[in-house]
């Protein structure tokens, strides 16, 4: 009868909705109430109803303005995302619904209901899912991150902010470094666990990135493929659950806290920047500091960031820059745009954190301070690194401090900084003609520069042209500790994984290197186009290249944020490494120091407002 009930209700709902008929809701929460009422707590359909009446509940509470129906409504989505009886899909969808009801009333404290629909995330993006599932899947989570943070920061609770942001961002590469995390402390205990642990932990990353069948004979179906990957997940599961009943290990591979995230913090400061619909935050951490310093930045919002978004995209277009290789085409009007935008940057966002840090003050010019930037939502697209204002002198962030980005602090490396010397090996790739590509005569003397810069100082080896196919430099690439790539490259918007670099024989793309385990890489210089693009449907995701190669094991990227011009590469990649080579270390903020100072040579030799010259070089990680 309770089903019957249900049924109903939900076709009264679907009525109010159409005719709008105060009588069709009003019937529609009368079967919905009786329909609870002929069910206990521990039945299978509880949710599905608690989450129907709440939603009734709701449309009462819109058309009245009825209080008590606001907070009955809250109390069963509640219920619906709690109850140990739902599925993990709908219960995290009802936990998203309270929390975004409940921080639409300025008297309703918002941060349960957020923390609810954070501890279900890891059920509702199942590691037992394809990598592709589980994007699509994250494109329903309604700027989760973003949301609770900004929560989190209005209830004053910074630590909890940050670790939101850290959980609930980047959730399939931080699924990918777990199930790559060494079990050292378990294998020192526990071996024979450790071990199974290791394996399934490598099946299941290893099948996470598989979009086919690896040969042309395997008979095995998508189908058979996905129940193994469930099946790999399910037994993953039970050996984490296994793992933390032992004592000392109740916390193994859970979401860090953030105490251990501040502890991450090395290498200057750290700026997170959460940006949402009301105003935009910065959460400040600095080095040996165990407190997070919080900046409001209220003239910036998540509009104003998607039309300087727009802007930069309708100026790069006008400009020609859609690929290595086509010619900057001058336009005056594009300039004139790009310079608004990076000087709303500067007022709003940069200069603020800046005089927050005190880096407006005696900067020496010999020794820059280094911040790192995390940008949320939109902010990611945006080029904080060029922010200023170009109208006046000493206005602008590379004037004050040298800039990287990392998409979280999960990103920053635990390990020491790696020292360069001869058993350092270096692998360049360059491809100066690829077919339906421009041509990039640039590359020749791009890898000269490379080559001459390694000589007595580390191991070099190239491939090139038709050398450079994509299992050869996959293989190339497991045996050597840096790699520098010089091509054409894409960002493949319908199926971000299968973004890759254009080689001889085809694309290398994130699912083929994220097949691989690379351990104790350095470098990665990604000399080519649109390698720190990002997805925009999902831009706390982190999906492009450069953060694919972070997620294969390069602690430290260079990468562009759209296409550079040829002539440029050559003369960036040379000043980079004779930095590099001079400081003799990478991991301690050495490569984002050497692409400063060369894209700062670049300035004086293009001119400081041919912003789409030198702006799109950037620096990822330590």
């Amino acid at each position: 009868m309770s089903r019957r009930y249900a049924g109903l209700g939900v076709c009264y709902t679907d009525r109010y909705r159409r005719l709008g008929e105060l009588a069709d809701l009003e019937n529609a929460i009368e079967c919905d109430t009786r329909a609870l009422a002929l069910i206990p707590g521990d039945h299978p359909s509880f949710p599905t109803q608690s989450s129907n009446y709440a939603i009734s509940l709701l449309n009462q509470y819109t058309r009245t303005g009825h209080l008590p129906c606001l907070t009955d409504s809250l109390h069963y989505f509640r219920k619906a995302s709690q109850n140990l009886t739902g599925a993990p899909r709908d219960k995290f969808q009802n936990a998203l619904r309270w929390a975004s009801l409940a921080s639409r009333q300025s008297l309703l404290n918002p941060i349960e209901a957020y923390q609810t629909a954070i501890d279900l995330l890891p059920q509702f993006i199942w590691l037992g899912a394809s990598t592709n599932q589980r994007y699509q899947d994250l494109s329903l989570t309604d700027n989760l991150a973003v949301k609770a943070c900004h929560a989190a920061i209005q209830s004053s609770n910074h630590p909890l902010a940050l670790e939101w942001l850290e959980h609930a961002r980047c959730v399939v590469w931080n699924q990918s470094l777990m199930l790559r995390s060494p079990l050292d402390q378990l294998y020192s205990s526990h071996p024979d666990l450790a071990s199974q642990l290791e394996s399934i932990s490598s099946q299941l990353h290893t099948s996470s990135f598989n979009t086919c069948s690896p040969v042309a004979s395997d008979p095995t179906t998508p189908e058979q493929v996905g129940q193994q990957r469930h099946r790999l997940a399910t037994e993953y599961q039970s050996l984490l659950a296994q793992t933390r009943q032992i004592p000392g290990l109740e916390t193994f591979l859970q979401p860090l806290k953030a105490s251990k995230l501040i502890s991450a913090v090395r290498n200057g400061p750290v700026v997170i920047l959460n940006c949402h619909t009301d105003r935009c935050d910065a959460l400040v951490i600095k080095p040996g500091h165990n407190q997070i310093a919080h900046l409001p930045l209220p003239n910036y919002t998540e509009q104003r960031a998607r039309s300087a978004r727009s802007e930069l995209d309708a100026s790069l277009g006008k400009q020609g820059l859609r690929q290595r290789g086509f010619k900057l085409m001058y336009q005056t009007n594009s300039e004139v745009s790009f310079e608004r935008v990076l000087g709303t940057l500067w007022s709003d966002i940069v200069q603020p954190v800046l005089s927050h840090l005190g880096f407006l003050d005696d900067t020496p010019m010999n020794r820059l301070p280094h911040i790192t930037w995390c940008p949320t939502g939109l902010l990611s697209f945006l080029p904080l690194h060029a922010a200023g204002d170009y109208s006046q002198p000493q206005s602008k962030v590379f004037n004050y401090a040298i800039s990287s980005y990392i998409p979280t602090l999960t990103a920053l490396p635990t390990s020491a900084p790696s020292q360069l010397n001869r058993s350092c090996r270096v692998l360049a790739i360059g491809q100066a003609t690829t077919a339906g590509q421009n041509p990039l005569p640039g590359t020749t003397e791009e890898l000269a520069h490379v080559k001459a810069h390694m000589h007595d100082k580390a191991e070099y080896s190239q491939l090139f042209d038709s050398q450079a196919t994509t299992t050869a430099v996959l293989d190339a690439m497991e045996k050597y500790d840096w790699v520098h790539l010089a091509c054409h490259a894409n960002q493949n918007v319908r199926d971000p994984i299968q973004s890759g670099f254009h080689l001889h024989n085809g694309i290398l793309d994130l699912s083929a290197i994220n097949q691989r385990s690379f351990k104790n890489k350095g470098l990665a210089f990604l000399s080519a186009c649109q390698t720190a693009t990002g997805d925009e449907n999902l831009p706390d995701e982190a999906i492009h290249l450069a953060s694919g190669m972070l997620m294969a094991g390069y602690p430290s990227v260079i990468a562009t944020m759209w296409s550079v011009d040829d002539r440029d590469a050559p003369f960036v990649a040379d000043k980079v490494y004779a930095q590099l080579m001079k400081d003799g270390t990478l991991g301690n903020g050495e490569a984002g120091r050497a692409l400063h100072y060369a894209i700062e040579g670049l300035r004086e030799r293009v001119g400081e407002k041919e912003f789409g010259r030198w702006v799109p070089y950037i620096h990822i990680g330590s």
